[in-house]
């Protein structure tokens, strides 16, 4: 999915893409498995001003490599990047906290390329009344759906 971040933030593309041969997950290596999908999905576009992910793009401080971060540096540090987690990973700095809607529970985000507070305020308004915003939800959905459709590679 493609995000238009600027006065609006909403969907300006959809573009679905499913790869096989996607490496088995390994613990602490999480990018392993997931980095080469993103890469996929990003090289069919253009024109690209912010990517957000689902998950970390630090983990904890001082700052370990999370997925976003393996994906700026594949990406040659050119585009900023934001991550959205649903579960607080260990050491997450307060800072970190958004919370969205009514929700009580925070989602952590994280960022590199981009002030962590200017990503707190795109993140908190993305679409959606919910914790989660739409687009997120959507992304989730289609992972979580999966049933096997035809590849691209």
């Amino acid at each position: 999915m493609v995000l238009k971040i600027g006065a609006i933030v909403g969907l300006v593309m959809e573009n679905i893409s499913y790869l096989k041969d996607i490496a088995p997950y390994e613990a602490g290596a999480f990018y392993k498995r997931e980095l080469p999908s993103l890469l996929f999905a990003l090289n069919s576009l253009d024109d690209i001003e912010t990517i957000i992910i689902d998950g970390y793009v630090w983990l904890e401080e001082p700052k370990i490599f999370g997925l976003g971060m393996y994906l700026y540096e594949a990406l040659n540090r050119k585009y900023p990047i934001i991550g959205v987690a649903k579960s607080r990973f260990k050491n997450t700095p307060k800072k970190c906290e958004l919370f969205r809607g009514e929700s009580r529970k925070p989602l952590f985000i994280t960022s590199i390329g981009l002030d962590l507070e200017e990503a707190k305020r795109l993140i908190l308004n993305m679409h959606g009344k919910y914790r989660i915003p739409t687009l997120l939800k959507r992304v989730d959905s289609l992972t979580r759906d999966y049933k096997g459709y035809p590849t691209l590679n």
